[in-house]
């Protein structure tokens, strides 16, 4: 219930983040520093610009100030010098502080303090104090440290950006996988138009070692394609006539031509890149606890700035060293790295678990998989191949001369047949590179097999059922291996020989298996096979245990039994025939099958069918979680050490932050906490 409750929450809460934007990171910053409109790189621009304009001024507001004349025994005085101070810090304080200033506003607009209030407020009481003095009020001003705390707020906000940038390149990588321009095919000629303007049915052409420009099924060439950046799959993949390409796979050494399968907004690279914004959106319970934690570290720094000013004025204290000491505990305690936290960490991984075939919708499924104990696996096409491969071949009495010629007579009756123990054979007929005979005179022998005439000679494929009605022996060495199918080849009614063929277990599965048991996690099979099928492939990997002759609507009561027993369950399938027992279980994790990404139940969307990337997801999920949470605590921790530094406790034993060195602290907190977040990588 919970799973479809939170789906229902996400598309909820992406409505909201639209409106609110409170603490989502950099997000906040980009809506409450009133530049709405501007994209990422201008706002990078717009502070840096600031920075150095607030940088120049900074020389003569040090110079005319006297704390600093007093500290360096200089002398700088002219009439008028205090106005001129006056001035230069008015510029400084209006230009440089505008960004946090109309945060501010922003901020209490939507009745929602934060960071930029508390900025805000501290730069505006530093202005509005300092000004006093300046008209009369008896007393140091501090425009100097107005001025220092500005210039360090707009570099560490220009700093932070761009790692903010960096979290979120990974997907600007995505989009532009897509090339811009396309080959259009029409008649004899060839002309290039923008990639966006491509339309269903027409036919473009790549060229070696270009990017596919549209998904699309290739009519003419052969080639091999990289698609690692889209799947994660390093091995190119071999496309013919016939076979779908994907958008944004690099072309090998070979030409082809590919009819446009859809436009560009239905292409699978585009739906991966809204899969990733959304689930970079949406918000999970890691990203709710930081956010109720910024908003009480944001009433925490008010009422702490506001105790620190009565206790050091009751202590009889002058008015500006209560002052400063205010502004500097309420410039600590900004929430700044707290916020971004969680959403650096998202950004980066969401990214990352695309370009390795891992496609997370739900982030609250992708944050539990940490916490799984037992993974069901739908056994065809997950842990097996989904495809029967000739096992064995066996010759029985000397009808035919080898192996061989028992393929290629029983390749000739198959070849016109869909059936996938048909297709298991016809492949082996062409990996042994052998000649495909001609068959006549076709005869389907009902539920039992098929004949024909091949050279002349009458051959017949058949199953063990066909031999026992005709009182033919199976062979001894014919005992079924657990998984296996066993078809016999007559020759003129004399047995020729059988061929054994099985769902092969794909060379990733015992690895997988292995590696889930080395992190405490059960692996049990859940297949619509018989008991024997179910339990040599369980046996085989060592998993943990199996359900065989599971009908798909009986799936989803044997996730609920298993769910009784306690313990987290994720399930694996297709998708299609699974998606109620995927969305029953805690995590649903739906294999898709190569660019159908539509699994509507499932959290998390695998592009390949590996069950090694089951285990990567299980492991990344849990990386991703410990980045988190290192953020959460260096961010608050780092806090509870520097208030009290700030308020003053140890002012005695000669330990005072100023605020400038508040801002530095503060800007070094944020920075750790991107450069944590950036070293997120996910094992492969």
């Amino acid at each position: 219930m919970e799973h479809h409750d939170h789906q229902h929450n996400m598309h909820k809460h992406e409505q909201q983040h639209t409106n609110e934007h409170h603490h989502d990171g950099h997000q906040m910053d980009h809506k409450a520093m009133g530049h709405p409109g501007h994209d990422h790189g201008a706002m990078i621009k717009d502070f840096r610009k600031r920075f150095y304009v607030v940088l120049a001024l900074t020389l003569p507001i040090l110079l005319l100030s006297k704390m600093i004349q007093h500290w360096l025994q200089l002398h700088v005085s002219f009439i008028g010098d205090q106005y001129v101070l006056f001035a230069l810090s008015t510029v400084v304080f209006i230009y440089g502080g505008w960004p946090f200033l109309s945060g501010w506003l922003a901020e209490m607009k939507a009745k929602n303090p934060g960071m930029m209030t508390l900025i805000g407020f501290a730069i505006s009481v530093a202005y509005a104090y300092s000004t006093a003095i300046i008209f009369g009020l008896q007393g140091m001003d501090f425009f100097w440290e107005l001025d220092t705390l500005i210039l360090i707020m707009l570099l560490g906000h220009w700093i932070e950006m761009r790692s903010v940038a960096g979290a979120s390149r990974e997907l600007e990588l995505l989009v532009q996988l897509m090339p811009s321009t396309a080959h259009l095919v029409s008649g004899e000629t060839v002309e290039d138009v923008q990639t966006e303007n491509l339309k269903e049915n027409d036919l473009i052409l790549i060229k070696p070692g270009e990017k596919i420009a549209a998904d699309g099924m290739v009519e003419d060439g052969e080639s091999y394609l990289n698609e690692s950046m889209l799947t994660g799959e390093s091995a190119p993949v071999q496309k013919i006539k016939g076979q779908k390409v994907i958008a944004g796979s690099v072309n090998g050494n070979g030409a082809l031509k590919v009819r446009v399968m859809h436009s560009r907004k239905d292409s699978y690279l585009f739906k991966v890149v809204e899969l990733v914004r959304n689930a970079q959106d949406a918000k999970s319970n890691t990203q709710l606890l930081a956010d109720k934690a910024a908003r009480w570290l944001t009433v925490i720094a008010l009422l702490a700035g506001i105790v620190t000013f009565v206790v050091w004025i009751s202590l009889g204290r002058d008015l500006a060293f209560a002052m400063e000491r205010m502004v500097t505990v309420i410039v600590i305690c900004c929430p700044h790295a707290l916020g971004l936290a969680v959403p650096l960490v998202v950004a980066r991984s969401t990214a990352l678990s695309a370009q390795h075939g891992l496609l997370i919708k739900n982030r609250t499924a992708f944050e539990n998989s940490r916490k799984i104990t037992s993974v069901v696996f739908d056994k065809t096409g997950t842990l097996t191949k989904g495809k029967f491969e000739v096992a064995r071949v066996v010759l029985t009495g000397n009808t035919v001369a080898n192996e061989d010629e028992l393929i290629g007579l029983a390749g000739a009756l198959e070849a016109n047949s869909e059936h996938p123990i048909a297709t298991g054979i016809l492949s082996e007929v062409r990996k042994r590179g052998l000649t495909l005979l001609i068959a006549d005179q076709f005869n389907a022998l009902t539920g039992k097999g098929i004949e024909a005439t091949v050279e002349q000679k009458s051959v017949k494929v058949v199953s063990p059922g066909y031999l026992k009605d005709n009182g033919l022996k199976l062979p001894e060495n014919a005992g079924i291996a657990g998984n296996e199918t066993v078809v016999f080849v007559l020759l003129n009614d004399q047995l020729a020989g059988f061929i054994a063929l099985a769902d092969a277990i794909r060379p990733e599965s015992a690895d997988a298996i292995a590696t889930l048991h080395e992190n405490g996690i059960r692996s049990i099979l859940l297949t619509g096979d018989n008991q024997q099928v179910a339990e040599s492939v369980s046996k085989q990997l060592k998993m943990d245990g199996f359900f065989a002759e599971v009908l798909p609507h009986q799936k989803l009561e044997k996730i609920k039994e298993l769910q009784r027993q306690g313990g987290f369950i994720a399930m694996t399938g297709d998708g299609v025939n699974d998606a109620p027992a995927l969305a029953q279980a805690d995590i649903g994790i739906a294999v898709a099958s190569g660019s159908d990404i539509a699994a509507e139940t499932a959290g998390i969307v695998l592009v390949n069918s590996n069950p090694k990337d089951i285990v990567n997801l299980i492991l990344f999920g849990k990386a991703t979680y410990r980045k988190m949470m290192q953020n959460l605590v260096w961010a608050t921790g780092y806090n509870i050490i520097t208030l009290p530094l700030a308020a003053g406790v140890l002012y005695n034993q000669g330990i005072l932050l100023s605020p400038a060195i508040g801002a530095v602290l503060m800007t070094v907190s944020t920075v750790v906490v991107a450069i944590n977040a950036g070293l997120l990588k996910l094992k492969s």
